[in-house]
Order: C-alpha cells, then sequence, then structure tokens
C-alpha cells in the first residue's frame, strides 16, 4: 500500500490545508509538516486547481457516436465515459488504459478538442429529459463524489486452494513426536473432487491508477488499511438542492446531469 504522505502530497499540491489533510489521513497536525518537510518540494506553494469550464453533456446510446467518422474508437469511449461522472481524468484513464498523472493532463486536454465538444453538444441536443445544474466547480466537485465506485480502488479476489490434512504412515517424509507423517489432500465426500478452501480477498489497486481526489480519509487501525470514499447521499442531496435553485432562478448556464437511476458503470441508458 502507499505510504499516506505519498498520498497526502496530492492533496497538499492541489491546494488543501495541513489541518484538513491530517483529519483526511488520521495523524496529527505536526505530521503533515513533517512530511513537507521530508519529502514534499521545499518551499513550493500549494498548486492550485485549476478546473475549465464544463461543456453541456447529455446521456444517448453508443450507437449515436458509431457513425461519427471524424474521431478515433478511443475518443468515442472518452465522451461516453465522460458522460457518466462528468471528469476528464477518469474518463481518460478508462478510454486509453494510461495511469492517474497522464490522464491528469491529457484528459482536459482532450475534452477541449473541437471534434469532442461537438459530439458532446450533439449527444447533449439528442436528449431532451436530461436534468439541468448550474455550471460551478463545486457542482463538478459533488458530481465526481456521487459518482464514485469502490471498484475503482480495490480489486475483490476469491482463490479455491486444497485442502491438506496430516497422515501418519511409515516411511512418511516428515516426523514428529508421534512418528513419520506425510500431507495428503482431503476428498470431497460429495462429488470426489478434492476439497478446496475458499478465501475472499480485497486489494488496493496501484496509487497511479486511481483518482485520490475522491478518497475522503485513509486510516490504519491494528495492521489494517480503511479507505474512505466521499458520502454519495450527501453528494448527491447537493446537486438536488443546486437543481432546485437553478429552477427558481431560470439560470441558462447549465450542465446536464444524467439522472442516477438512468446510470449505471458502462453509461447504460435504463428506460
Amino acid at each position: 500500500m502507499t505510504e499516506k504522505y505519498k498520498l497526502a502530497q496530492k492533496d497538499y499540491e492541489a491546494g488543501m490545508k495541513y489541518k484538513d489533510i491530517a483529519a483526511k489521513y488520521d495523524v496529527k497536525l505536526n505530521t503533515v509538516k513533517s512530511w513537507k518537510s521530508r519529502y514534499w518540494n521545499k518551499g513550493a506553494p500549494p498548486k492550485k486547481s485549476v478546473h475549465t469550464k464544463r461543456k453541456k453533456v447529455a446521456h444517448k446510446v453508443v450507437d449515436e457516436l458509431v457513425d461519427n467518422g471524424d474521431l478515433t474508437d478511443k475518443q468515442k469511449a472518452f465522451c461516453l465515459y465522460y458522460l457518466q461522472r462528468f471528469n476528464a481524468t477518469w474518463a481518460y484513464m478508462q478510454a486509453y488504459g494510461v495511469n492517474y498523472g497522464t490522464a491528469n493532463t491529457n484528459g482536459p486536454a482532450l475534452l477541449v478538442n473541437t471534434g469532442i465538444q461537438k459530439q458532446l453538444t450533439e449527444l447533449k441536443k439528442s436528449v431532451a429529459d436530461d436534468l439541468h445544474l448550474t455550471v460551478v466547480d463545486i457542482a463538478h466537485e459533488y458530481a465526481k463524489q456521487a459518482f464514485a465506485d469502490m471498484g475503482d480502488y480495490v480489486n475483490f479476489v476469491t482463490t479455491d486452494t486444497p485442502i491438506w490434512e496430516r497422515l501418519y504412515r511409515k516411511n512418511g517424509p516428515f516426523i514428529d513426536n508421534s512418528g513419520h507423517y506425510d500431507y495428503v489432500e482431503v476428498t470431497d465426500p460429495n462429488t470426489g473432487e478434492p476439497a478446496m478452501h475458499t478465501k475472499h480477498e480485497v486489494r488496493f489497486k496501484d496509487q497511479s491508477m486511481v483518482d485520490t481526489s475522491l478518497i475522503s480519509k485513509v486510516k490504519t487501525d491494528k495492521g489494517e488499511i480503511d479507505i474512505e470514499l466521499y458520502d454519495k447521499q450527501k453528494a448527491l442531496g447537493a446537486l438536488t438542492k443546486l437543481l432546485d435553485e437553478q429552477k427558481t432562478t431560470g439560470s441558462s448556464n447549465t450542465v446536464k446531469i444524467i439522472r442516477t437511476d438512468r446510470r449505471d458503470k458502462h453509461g447504460g441508458d435504463h428506460n
């Protein structure tokens, strides 16, 4: 698992305050200051996050993209992934299979590509029942939190291993106070096949493949690592509140936010 100070450095460079970093990683304030002096760039001011204006987007079936001969297959995939979370970095990672650092540079750049803008605009015009939300950075961040998926951070692994038992017998390769013995595979009496022990594991993905900005807290408890993402319900509630405000003000500066009951991880449309 990546050291906490390496994860925290991204938050520091994004402009997060010392006390907020300490709370997120469950450490003392002085520990964060020590990380800064020992590991991070000395004297370098925190880098401020730069957010490009969000384009108007809408949900559309994959067939709409097939007829577009101006975009590559990966650019089309980028459009679909972007519509899921409104996160150019994440969309670029999924479409191009690159690490977070590369995607964080190339994703926003691709988003302002004229061909990409045109395709997203056409997808927006093709759907009439999408919801509208004022384009503000905080709304974009809430959208990222609301649609974050724990599966992007961990792999769930199931392994089966044979069960062995100790069998005492003459000339066995092992010996203890009771005599010679060997190990033999246990047979399942119901199937006649080797009996198996099933083990379930959760394995963290490498830091280079995840968006650490969506991690709310990282802590260690008795040797075990605990990762928490931001509360989805709170983020969705914030988006709903912003939507209600737009209905009241009638603002025209909007961005499409897909209804959560019509969204899945692959961008499917549930009618």
